[in-house]
């Protein structure tokens, strides 16, 4: 009974996910970069569904993993640098730029549970500062390589109108530095925060 109840939950994050995914396909700002912007998130459910009867995560990544992808598809709807409601932060707190992509890429740091759950599971690493470090490590590399994608993508398109949305620099020479940043930033919160409660889960 607890399986099936599970196993519902699993079910209603993919239908959610889904519709904010067909959603975000209906009229976006510019298709090209709406296709940069959610592959990453399609790549990962797909893989997800095809690995789900051999490899279940808890019901926690599942949700972290849900959470990032309709953030991605929202600023693939939009763009990052559009997003209605955080450009109208931007006008009533007088701010320079539209903060959606620095929340994005602070969330982007949760996947460290995610990361922490196949260390677990699948590497002799066990609970500790090696795991920490290790979980650590992943996500800052994995921050670095999607700035290196972006900046690469404006390379390819020699600086084309979609590549230039997808980099969603919005003036700052600093882009790069600050979400890697604060990727470290979440990455740090969620490990510190939910750790104990992700390993009583896997206790289960």
């Amino acid at each position: 009974m607890r399986f099936q109840a599970i196993s519902k939950i699993h079910i209603s994050l993919f239908v959610i996910v889904l519709v904010v995914l067909i959603w975000s396909a209906i009229k976006p700002f510019d298709y090209a970069d709406w296709i940069a912007e959610v592959s990453p998130g399609v790549i990962a459910i797909i893989l997800l569904v095809i690995t789900y009867r051999k490899f279940r995560f808890t019901t926690l990544s599942y949700f972290i993993i849900a959470f990032l992808c309709i953030l991605t598809f929202i600023g693939g709807h939009f763009t990052y640098s559009e997003v209605p409601l955080f450009n109208w932060v931007k006008d009533e707190f007088d701010l320079k730029r539209n903060n959606y992509d620095r929340m994005g890429h602070f969330f982007k740091g949760f996947a460290a549970i995610v990361v922490r759950e196949l260390f677990i599971r699948l590497s002799p690493l066990t609970k500790g500062a090696w795991l920490f470090v290790c979980t650590t490590s992943i996500i800052l590399s994995i921050a670095a390589l999607y700035e290196i994608i972006e900046w690469l993508s404006t390379k390819l398109t020699k600086g084309s109108k979609a590549a230039k949305d997808f980099l969603g620099m919005q003036g700052d020479k600093w882009d790069a530095q600050w979400d890697m940043s604060l990727a470290l930033a979440g990455c740090l919160l969620a490990l510190l925060i939910l750790s104990k409660w992700h390993d009583r889960i896997l206790k289960k």
